[in-house]
């Protein structure tokens, strides 16, 4: 009889590259999850030996899932498999008991490393036969394919701002569409008429890819931001901006860094400049408009545990960047 092993991501895509890179000759039956909570169901109901867990997903995410598998008494093994590379993260799942915690993306190597030194694998494992997937039956689309990079992306980035600020940084699922850029306000959630914002925004090109990133800070964030970064005297202007370009520097460069590494390309970037300070949501989303009619946007809130931080990073991408993106993530669909 197989293993059974579970796969948990939200993400399609991440879920079919994982399978990929369990050994061809692991005799294993491959079953997947979408959320925390499915994979409890599964759990509670299969014989399964070892889950690899994401963290960031909707619904229940990793860290609530080990929770719950630990009151529980469930003892099926974990491996937690995340583009959450914070310290803190690690720690935390070891101490809710992960056996191991491995960075996205992985490889082979390393996911065949890491299962022999759990005693997953044996030597008598080379002669048996291949592993059995659960068919999802899934085509990944280009929003699927850029919202597990950028996931990986955010992550990177967090653990940046997460080092430089001495905090744990809460990370979300991100969030792509294409939209009308008259929707964008909408669609981002900026609708509430009394808050006002500050932003800076950076460009990036690269062959056939042109986009703008956007960091929004509501006024609120701004007190717990800069006692974090050690800002002693009251914040006037010019010191809010310098605030905004550290946060920035800390966010979108190790983003970007990562999102290019994954692309297999290299940005040129602007100068980041400041696109507003305490304006209202609309006066940020018109400053886009007569830009492009259409952008393919990505949306990560960055929020810091036990502070009022949060803290938009948004991507606004070219329609006319969409087809090199397209042909630059199709890696991730393909069947080896």
């Amino acid at each position: 009889m197989s293993t059974k092993v579970l796969i948990c991501d939200d993400s399609s895509v991440a879920r079919k590259q994982l399978s990929k890179l369990l050994p061809a000759d692991w005799t294993v039956t491959v079953l997947f999850a979408e959320h925390g909570a499915q994979a409890l169901e599964i759990l509670e109901a299969e014989d399964v030996s070892l889950m690899f867990l994401d963290l960031n997903m909707p619904v229940l995410d990793g860290y609530h899932t080990l929770e719950r598998m630990k009151a529980s008494g469930i003892d099926t093994k974990v491996i937690v498999v995340s583009g959450d590379v914070q310290a803190q993260a690690l720690e935390r799942v070891k101490s809710l008991g992960a056996i191991d915690f491995l960075k996205k993306p992985a490889t082979k190597d390393i996911i065949k490393t890491t299962l022999e030194g759990h005693g997953f694998l044996s030597e008598d494992d080379s002669a048996k036969e291949s592993l059995a997937l659960a068919d999802e039956g899934i085509e990944f689309s280009l929003n699927d394919c850029l919202q597990e990079v950028s996931n990986v992306a955010m992550g990177r980035a967090a653990s940046v701002l997460a080092d430089m600020l001495g905090v744990f940084i809460k990370l979300p699922v991100p969030n792509v569409n294409m939209l009308e850029v008259s929707e964008l306000q909408m669609a981002l959630g900026y609708n509430g008429e009394s808050n006002r914002y500050s932003a800076v925004s950076q460009g990036f090109v690269a062959t056939g890819i042109a986009l703008e990133a956007l960091l929004v800070f509501s006024d609120s964030s701004f007190p717990d931001m800069a006692k974090l970064l050690g800002y002693e005297d009251e914040l006037d202007k010019s010191s809010e901006v310098e605030l905004l370009m550290d946060v920035s520097s800390a966010l979108v460069g190790p983003f970007i860094l990562a999102l290019a590494r994954q692309l297999n390309i290299d940005f040129s970037d602007s100068h980041p400049v400041v696109l507003g300070q305490h304006v209202k949501n609309d006066h940020l989303i018109n400053a886009k408009k007569a830009a492009w009619k259409q952008t393919l946007a990505v949306e990560i809130t960055y929020e810091v545990e036990n502070y009022q931080v949060s803290c938009d990073l948004i991507l606004l991408f070219t329609e006319d960047s969409v087809a090199t993106l397209e042909n630059l993530l199709s890696y991730l669909s393909e069947d080896e």
